[in-house]
């Protein structure tokens, strides 16, 4: 298939790392952040003030905002690797995995030089947490930020979302400019915005344009699971560099997160995409308060919009119909079990219009596991509505105590007699085999744990394991301790649910 431009994220031609590291942020005090939940702090609508007629539309407030915008520098520390020609081999330097997989190659070793990029990020509270994208800071060992009058900062990751490309990082500060953040969904074609950032390692610097495409799925992120791309599209001209700056309304009021452009070269070509605000703040207000970002999932499979006519007519696909049809469900997932089934049209959530994939998972993206939402379809001509409660990653499951341990995400086993006797305990519960699920999502527990209490109750079997979790939700803290090491250890658990 033919392309006309290749897709580059802002930055990714500069940035070429390999893993990153996350500091968990669970149980932090209050960090005066307009991302916090807080009903009386309502988002900031985007509607701006137009110009008068037949005058130039001015930016100078919208350049307000500048302050705000920070230069992220980032230095990757690479480790010695194998001879020139393993180098070219082998893109992932000294890593295990691909050491492996491409060999040795008998050559002698040499140091490979540090990696150095930068990016940019926003000021999203006054004592010092930013938001930017994962892709500017993933891997770094090394994460300074530069203030607009000069100020130079050391910064540490706080939590990041590869599926939808953000990161927090927190540098420490104190009555820093922060930037008000608008309402995403009220941005209209056609709108003035102005890009500020910090391109090709220049200053600050700001460029203007218009919105030219909502919800905009380019297909660019390759970096988690189960990406979520939602683009405004605007013509303002980013550069690598970019990445992770703000794109303001008129007003200065933040209605997106530069991520990435289109372009045959790699610089700014024509379209620039940013992450929509009303996404950011659930994203960023997640890592904040939990650690990790919490999910809810419906539970289907959307049909591709290239779909051949022949699985159109089995689904019986409409292409009049404006919404999003459903390919499969899970039938464990949330859809399911609300009664949506293969073939129904989604065409509005929470009464919000849906007619792209990309729209849904976006309104998806928004909402946490537990969040009761509507689902309108459309099925044999006729719109049904449907209340939906919404799973965490892992859907539902025969009983409530495996829907606890299988949301844990691990393996679970009863300590032996003898193994406890040498540690000098009564019993307890062995992790193994971690995986995708809350303890990897919210801890850094490693394999080899053994849990003995769950929020203060002893627990010596596995069984008993299972029918405390099974009685747990909301916050928890699971303790124990690891069989090299006399200290006792303490996990955090946040909005557990069943």
């Amino acid at each position: 298939m033919k392309k006309k431009s290749t897709i580059v994220a802002a930055g990714i031609a500069l940035l070429a790392f390999a893993s990153g590291w996350v500091w968990h942020a669970s149980g932090q005090k209050n960090y005066n952040s307009i991302l916090q939940d807080n009903t009386s702090m309502p988002l900031v609508k985007t509607a701006y003030t137009d110009a008068a007629a037949g005058v130039p539309v001015d930016f100078e407030k919208a350049a307000s905002s500048v302050p705000s915008v920070v230069h992220i520098k980032t230095v990757t520390k690479f480790s010695q690797v194998k001879g020139r020609q393993q180098q070219q081999q082998n893109p992932f330097g000294d890593d295990d995995f691909f050491r492996r997989f491409f060999g040795d190659g008998g050559a002698q070793g040499y140091s490979q030089p540090d990696q150095k990029a930068s990016g940019s990020g926003v000021i999203i509270s006054n004592d010092g947490y930013i938001v930017t994208n994962n892709h500017v800071v993933d891997g770094a060992t090394e994460i300074s930020v530069t203030l607009n009058d000069r100020k130079n900062y050391k910064a540490k990751v706080i939590g990041s979302d590869p599926n939808t490309d953000l990161a927090l990082i927190k540098i420490e500060g104190k009555d820093l400019p922060v930037m008000s953040i608008g309402n995403s969904d009220d941005v209209k074609l056609g709108q003035w915005v102005m890009a500020i950032g910090y391109p090709l390692n220049l200053d600050v610097t700001v460029t203007q344009g218009i919105v030219s495409a909502k919800s905009r799925n380019i297909g660019i992120n390759r970096q988690g699971a189960a990406p979520v791309e939602s683009f405004i599209q605007t013509d303002a001209a980013v550069n690598p560099g970019s990445s992770g700056g703000a794109l303001v309304n008129l007003n200065g009021d933040l209605i997106g997160i530069t991520s990435a452009i289109a372009s045959p070269t790699g610089s700014y070509a024509g379209y620039a995409y940013s992450i929509p605000s009303n996404l950011v703040k659930k994203v960023i207000g997640d890592i904040m308060k939990f650690g990790s970002v919490q999910r809810g999932y419906l539970g289907v499979s959307m049909a591709p919009e290239d779909m051949d006519d022949a699985h159109k007519k089995e689904l019986g696909i409409n292409d009049d119909v404006n919404g999003v049809w459903i390919a499969e469900t899970d039938p464990n997932g949330a859809a399911a079990e609300a009664g949506i089934r293969k073939g129904d049209a989604i065409t509005r959530i929470n009464n919000i219009p849906v007619a792209t994939a990309a729209q849904l998972s976006e309104q998806i993206a928004r909402m946490k596991p537990g969040d009761k939402i509507q689902i309108t379809v459309l099925r044999n001509n006729a719109e049904k509505t449907f209340s939906v409660t919404l799973k965490g990653k892992q859907g539902t499951f025969a009983s409530q105590q495996q829907a606890a341990l299988q949301s844990l995400g691990a393996d679970f086993a009863t300590l032996n007699k003898e193994d406890a006797a040498k540690l000098n305990i009564s019993g307890g519960v062995v992790v193994n085999n971690i995986s995708d699920g809350i303890i990897a999502d919210q801890t850094n527990m490693k394999p080899g744990f053994i849990i003995t209490k769950v929020n203060g109750i002893s627990v010596k079997t596995l069984e008993e394991f299972k029918d405390v979790m099974s009685k747990q939700s909301g916050n928890l803290q699971i303790e124990g301790r690891y069989a090299n090491s006399r200290d006792t250890y303490y996990y955090g658990i946040n909005d557990f649910n069943k």
